[in-house]
Parts: structure tokens; C-alpha cells; sequence
């Protein structure tokens, strides 16, 4: 079964000390391109989040929000230089005195002044929360990968539908094809009675020439290998492991011989069903780059 390279999935946990809430995003991307959101406390553990998601999502664009609360947390998450900030504040006084202007809001301006507040990292040596988080982001990952499934099978419907169409218009060639060579061949007998009355030719050159034209406009090379293509696109299609690349590179084949029957056959009521299967096939491109 195919996956969807959307996805999204939210893990959240609560205990006496703390509340956590891990949020994943997934959009398409050729590799695994991983952006990750986590407090700073534990930015050292960033290298075994990527461990953790490398082995749930193979590929796409993930986006990864961690949020974490300390319940047990009495201490203010900055600091403040309380030094610093009266000197701010004594040294604006002090100009403003002297250029008599106006002393309102000095106290915000010292407040905002660099240095004055700092934010303060929690140094993290609890265990007992990283195991929590590391938790919830693989609550979220497997949600995510849920996600990916249920959106793969929605597209493998998709996806078959739309090789019945396409097969659908190869059926209506392939009745068109032989009423389309009997008329042309009618048309070249018609015209060539009226030119050989008056003029005299090799038959033998004559013979090859309709056998070389003919072998131009033939399409059942064509058709045989585009029926390949589509049994081999559905075969890929239902197999379990990631297929997203292999049914891009099928699919740009199928359209090489649907735009080759069309070209060789120059015949309207064929070029109607190849715009049906063209359009069909732009369907599954474009949903093709969202499978993984």
C-alpha cells in the first residue's frame, strides 16, 4: 500500500509536573527535510529527534513543534539586572532634566534598554521529562504515519480510477485503429487510380513506399507498450514499499507512448481519446509527487 507524504499528527501529555504537546507536519519534499521547533532545554537532544522521525517518515517536509510547561516551576523564566536598570533609569533622568523634556515612560525605556532583561535557560538533567517528550514525539510520529496511510489509500483509489479511464480510451483506439487504416488506405488507392492513368511507375518501388508509409503510422507498438506500462504502474501501485519515484518515472513513460499515438495516428477520433488519457495521466503526475 502507498503512503501520502501529508500527514499530520499531535501527541499531548499531562502528569503533576508537567504538560507537553508535540505537533508533526508533513508536506511533499524529494528528501527528508526536517524542521524542528523544541524549548531550548533541550536543544541538545535534537540529534536523537531526528533519529526518532528518520525512522517513522523516510521522506517530505516535516515540521515538528515541541511545547513543554514545568507545573513545578515557581522561579520567573528571565532575569532581571536590577543594577543595570537603575543606572538605565538615573542616566535618562538626567539627560531629560537637563533638556527639560518630557520624564514619561523613562522607566519602560530602561526596562527595554539591552541587557537589562535576560532569558533564562533551564539546564534539563531530568531524564524523567526527556523520556516524557521523547514519548509524545513518538505518539505524534506513529499518528502522522496513520495519517500517511489513510491519504495513500485515498489516492491508490484515485489512482486506479484513473488507469481505468486510460484504459478505457486505449480500448476505443485500438476499434478506431483499423477503421482509421482502412480509410487511409482507401484514400491512397482512390488518389493513386487517378495519378496512374496518366503516368507511368515502378510497381516495386511503388509497393515499398506504401509498405515504408505505413509502418510510420502504424500504433501497435505503441498500444502493446503502453498496456505494459499500465499493468506494470499497477502492479508498483499495490506493492507495500515506497513507490512514490518508481510510479513518476512509469508515468513519464506512459505518456511518451500515449503522445507517439497520437502523433503517428493523425486520425481526430483517436486524438479525442488521447486527450482523454493525457488528461488523466496529468492527474496522476501531479498526484505522484505526493506519494512517498
Amino acid at each position: 500500500m502507498i503512503k501520502s507524504m501529508t500527514g499530520y499528527g499531535l501527541a499531548s501529555i499531562e502528569n503533576d509536573d508537567f504538560i507537553i504537546s508535540v505537533e508533526v507536519k508533513t508536506l511533499n519534499s524529494k528528501f527528508l527535510d526536517l524542521s524542528i521547533r523544541s524549548p531550548k532545554q533541550f536543544s541538545e537532544k535534537e540529534l536523537e529527534i531526528r533519529n526518532l522521525v528518520s525512522k517513522i517518515l523516510d521522506r517530505g517536509k516535516v515540521n515538528l513543534n515541541i511545547e513543554f510547561a514545568n507545573k513545578t516551576g515557581v522561579d520567573l523564566p528571565i532575569s532581571i539586572n536590577e543594577d543595570l536598570l537603575l543606572s538605565y533609569y538615573q542616566r535618562y533622568k538626567e539627560i531629560s532634566d537637563k533638556t527639560e523634556g518630557p520624564a514619561t515612560d523613562l522607566f519602560k525605556i530602561a526596562l527595554q534598554s539591552p541587557n537589562v532583561i535576560s532569558n533564562l535557560v533551564e539546564k534539563t538533567s531530568d531524564s524523567e521529562a526527556w523520556e516524557a517528550v521523547k514519548g509524545a514525539i513518538e505518539q505524534a510520529l506513529a499518528k502522522c504515519d496513520d495519517f500517511r496511510k489513510d491519504e495513500g489509500q485515498v489516492l491508490q483509489e484515485k489512482f486506479m480510477e484513473n488507469l481505468t479511464v486510460i484504459r478505457e480510451g486505449l480500448t476505443n483506439v485500438k476499434e478506431v485503429d483499423p477503421i482509421r487504416k482502412e480509410r487511409i488506405r482507401q484514400r491512397i488507392r482512390n488518389n493513386f487510380n487517378d495519378w496512374l492513368e496518366e503516368n507511368d511507375f515502378d510497381k516495386n518501388r511503388f509497393e515499398q513506399e506504401l509498405i515504408y508509409y505505413f509502418e510510420k503510422i502504424d500504433i501497435t507498438e505503441e498500444i502493446v507498450r503502453l498496456e505494459t506500462h499500465l499493468n506494470y504502474f499497477e502492479k508498483n501501485l499495490l506493492e507495500d514499499s515506497n513507490q512514490g519515484k518508481k510510479l513518476g518515472f512509469i508515468s513519464q513513460e506512459i505518456g511518451r507512448e500515449i503522445n507517439t499515438i497520437g502523433s503517428k495516428a493523425n486520425d481526430a477520433a483517436i486524438q479525442q481519446h488521447v486527450v482523454v488519457m493525457k488528461d488523466e495521466l496529468e492527474k496522476i503526475k501531479e498526484q505522484s509527487l505526493n506519494i512517498l
